[in-house]
Formats: structure tokens, C-alpha cells, sequence
């Protein structure tokens, strides 16, 4: 079995596909790394700025951009699942496959 694996982690497949998540990986994570704090940043700096109610209501600037600051975590989150499920497991089930 460890020959297997050791025969496995060799090719040039299985280095690109590790290549290609962690890139992945490592771009998604810093995109919401900036998201995140951009919004901290604004909650120190610029606390006005969220406080200004929207229309006449008691809902302020702040609470759509603290939203969407969660949301951005799911929708970051379904595009590595999508290119997961797509291309990651294709690229996997043809490492596997060769393998044998």
C-alpha cells in the first residue's frame, strides 16, 4: 500500500492537482482574510459611516455590509465546493485510475 501512495504522489497529476487546490485554497482564504477585516478596518475607522441610518428607518449602512460579509463566506465556500466536486474529483477518480 505505501508504494501505492509513494508511486501516487509522484506523478506530475497529482502535484498539479495538489498545485491547483492550494492555490485555490490560499486565494479564497485571502479574499475573505481582505472581506473581513476591510470590515473591521470600517468598524474602527469609519464607525459613522455604518452608523448612518438607511431611509427613515433604524436600519443602518452597517448591518447590509455585516451581511454581506457572512454571505461572502458562504459564496466563497460553493466556489470551492463547485470547482471541488468538478474538476478536483475528475482529476482525482483519473490519479486513482491510473494507478491501478
Amino acid at each position: 500500500m505505501a508504494a501505492d501512495y509513494h508511486t501516487i504522489e509522484g506523478t506530475q497529476a497529482y502535484r498539479d492537482l495538489v498545485a491547483k487546490r492550494s492555490k485555490l485554497g490560499w486565494t479564497l482564504s485571502a479574499a475573505m482574510l481582505v472581506i473581513y477585516f476591510g470590515f473591521i478596518v470600517l468598524i474602527a475607522y469609519a464607525p459613522k459611516f455604518l452608523g448612518q441610518p438607511i431611509g427613515a428607518g433604524v436600519t443602518t449602512i452597517g448591518i447590509p455590509i455585516g451581511l454581506a460579509v457572512i454571505v461572502s463566506a458562504f459564496v466563497l465556500t460553493g466556489v470551492y465546493v463547485r470547482r471541488a466536486n468538478s474538476e478536483f474529483d475528475t482529476l482525482t477518480r483519473k490519479i486513482v485510475e491510473e494507478a491501478k
